[in-house]
């Protein structure tokens, strides 16, 4: 199964574009969406952005991430009592 994460471009240069995913900076490349611009959310995979997203479904994206991850985590707790 593969994953693709939504990020927020802050910067672009040339092909590579900086994001920030879970407060850590990171170069990726934007080879495959070269209409990609700053301020644009994109899907991320293996360091590539593999499309862009409007703000609305990245957003809404990245509220189920973090929904899925505090699931984990309280299950995670239960499974440990």
């Amino acid at each position: 199964m593969c994953l693709a994460i939504p990020v927020q471009i802050e910067e672009i240069e040339g092909s590579e574009a900086m994001v920030v995913i879970s407060e850590v900076r990171r170069k990726i490349s934007i080879v495959l969406t070269p209409e990609a611009r700053v301020g644009h959310y994109v899907l991320i995979h293996a360091g590539y952005a593999i499309g862009v997203l409007d703000e609305e479904e990245a957003l809404e994206s990245l509220k189920l991430f973090e929904e899925m991850a505090a699931f984990a985590e309280e299950t995670d707790s239960l499974l440990k009592k």
